[in-house]
């Protein structure tokens, strides 16, 4: 019962603040949307849409950091236990990323991406990014006001995942120590697997999921640990 009134609550939240949500679920389609005009116009393969859908569809999902991180900073002092606290944010958050996914790659068929049984393997490889930022948004706003998080998540974290998981350009081609720290952190490797997902590759998809999970259950553990020392110290 606390978990679902305090989703419920969290929903309410969500809805609060509609240009923010607007912002999170149009911007990346309308970047979607120019990259493929692009791609039609130049001579080369930049942008291709079985590249340039998973990794816009990742990119979507950056802005569940900043909806996770916002609501948390404004939370009250609570009796909820850690397992409450967790669960509350995901009730909501991850069937909004679950659709997020969607209707990126709706939106990729509707400029000519083939239709296939892999673009459900991609809405859930992406499952394991979605926890990845809403662990990163809940743990920002475990340590910050909700002004800071909102710089944290709103620009920092989006345009680090952008570069970082070779969304906009294929890292091979930069190579070095900045190729090095991309595949330490996991962006990029939510990225791969979603494109290996889209490819069906399946050996390769493993190895990118576990990446990514792991990244997320520490950054959860890491958030849970904050937010009831910062309900202590209330």
């Amino acid at each position: 019962m606390r978990v679902r009134a305090f989703a419920k609550r969290n929903i309410k939240e969500l809805f609060r603040d509609p240009l923010t949500l607007f912002f999170g679920l149009g911007f990346p389609l309308v970047m979607l949307v120019l990259m493929n005009v692009i791609q039609r116009n130049v001579p080369v393969h930049i942008y291709e849409l079985e590249i340039l859908a998973p990794g816009i569809a990742l990119f979507r999902l950056t802005f569940l950091a900043l909806f996770s991180g916002l609501l948390l900073a404004r939370l009250a002092a609570s009796p909820m236990t850690a397992s409450d606290f967790l669960l509350g944010y995901l009730l909501p958050l991850l069937p909004m990323a679950v659709g997020q996914s969607v209707i990126c790659l709706a939106a990729a068929v509707a400029l000519g991406l083939p239709v296939s049984w892999n673009l459900l393997a991609v809405v859930a490889s992406l499952v394991p990014s979605a926890l990845l930022f809403i662990a990163l948004g809940l743990l920002f706003g475990a340590l910050f006001n909700d002004k800071q998080v909102g710089g944290m998540c709103g620009a920092i974290l989006t345009n680090v995942t952008a570069w970082l998981a070779g969304i906009w350009f294929d890292l091979s081609l930069v190579g070095g120590t900045f190729q090095k720290i991309a595949y330490a952190l996991p962006f990029v490797h939510g990225a791969d697997g979603a494109k290996a997902a889209l490819a069906g590759d399946w050996a390769a998809l493993p190895e990118h999921l576990l990446w990514v999970t792991a990244w997320a259950a520490v950054t959860f553990t890491a958030a849970a640990l904050l937010f009831r020392k910062k309900l202590v110290e209330r």
